[in-house]
């Protein structure tokens, strides 16, 4: 028998609280808070689960950088219609567009942030064109 289990994505940073808000503002997800102040929950529709966790010597992550890989991010996925629309939300909720060559906007399917305490997420379409 296996035991039944659940994964969630944890994200680092100096304020969990306004890191939360910002993810649940996003993913239009309600903010869990449990009996630790340090660390919040966002869950939302289909199945969206990310926690944000206090680290008292949080230092932004610095991607990209040409001398490393970047470790890990979150992929938002996004009908192609509501791309656009998504990209405004997030800089509206404060993320800052990391990868933007020419520009981050128009018909790239692909669109890389950083949320207001440095973590890269992108937004992408959903589902990929089939080629």
């Amino acid at each position: 028998m296996t035991v039944e289990k659940t994964s969630v994505l944890v994200l680092d940073c100096a304020e969990p609280m306004e890191l939360a808000e910002f993810y649940a503002g996003l993913l239009d997800a309600e903010i869990r808070i449990g009996s630790d102040p340090d660390f919040v929950e966002i869950v939302g529709n289909d199945g969206v689960r990310l926690a944000i966790r206090r680290d008292h010597g949080y230092a932004p992550p610095s991607w990209p950088r040409p001398e490393d890989s970047q470790q890990a991010h979150l992929r938002i996925l996004v009908g192609r219609e509501d791309i656009d629309e998504a990209e405004r939300e997030a800089i509206g909720l404060g993320a800052r567009p990391v990868d933007t060559g020419d520009s981050n906007s128009g018909p790239r399917d692909v669109r890389v942030y950083a949320d207001p305490a440095g973590h890269s997420f992108s937004l992408a379409v959903y589902p990929l064109p089939q080629g």
